[in-house]
């Protein structure tokens, strides 16, 4: 009875009646928190505060600090994959297919700047053999992106429409000429002496790098063709 009585209380005073929202606000905050200081450095109190709900209600759902990171990081990336398999999904040849997948993949990004950092941070405990999510993130989320994106260059080279590439280089070359200019961006504003992240910079730097793929990957005769660059 008691436990059932804490299950009620909890959800009613986190929540005000809407759990789906304060869990929402829960990675929100988590997201920023994990970015900013690592998942040793970042406190649930902090994030708690940030999101507008009490600590009890943050371990009510999620059981301690690793299962929180973990969800963060599903949840960014689930929101990827959910995003660029429309693109997939349509009908466009894939001269059109490619683009619209960076278009999609950048404007993602964009919309969403703490998630190159989560991945590094990530990626740099994998490497030290720490971190308990990145297999399952590979397994649920950038394998199938990369088959999908393979199949579409593939078909698009046998068309006669791309070069010749290795998808083992190409997507990797594509996907950190976005992310990249993200997680730099503290950097470049020392290099290039303005504000990199300035909509009307990131609006530049998105019609960069479709024209620098398109440039990479079309043939020249494609290439050369009138609407052959959208």
């Amino acid at each position: 009875m008691a436990q059932l009585f804490r299950h009620h209380h909890l959800h009613r005073m986190g929540s005000r009646g809407q759990p789906e929202e304060s869990r929402a606000a829960i990675l929100q905050a988590a997201a920023h928190e994990f970015a900013d200081h690592g998942i040793a450095g970042a406190r649930t109190d902090a994030i708690a505060r940030e999101a507008h709900v009490n600590k009890a209600l943050l371990y009510y759902y999620f059981k301690d600090k690793e299962t929180l990171h973990g969800e963060v990081l599903e949840n960014a990336f689930s929101g990827l994959k959910t995003v660029v398999f429309r693109v997939f999904d349509s009908d466009l040849p894939p001269r059109l297919k490619i683009m619209a997948y960076v278009r999609a993949y950048f404007d993602f990004i964009a919309s969403n700047q703490v998630y190159p950092r989560l991945m590094q941070q990530e990626m740099m405990r994998a490497r030290g053999g720490r971190s308990p999510h990145l297999d399952k993130l590979v397994k649920r989320h950038f394998q199938p992106i990369f088959a999908r994106l393979t199949e579409v260059l593939r078909q698009g080279i046998a068309d006669g429409e791309f070069r010749k590439v290795d998808p083992a280089h190409f997507v990797p070359s594509m996907v950190a000429m976005i992310v990249f200019y993200f997680s730099s961006a503290p950097l470049m504003k020392k290099i290039v002496g303005f504000d990199p992240l300035k909509p009307e910079r990131i609006a530049e730097r998105r019609a960069a790098v479709l024209d620098f793929i398109s440039a990479a990957l079309f043939r020249p005769a494609i290439h050369g063709a009138k609407g052959a660059r959208p």
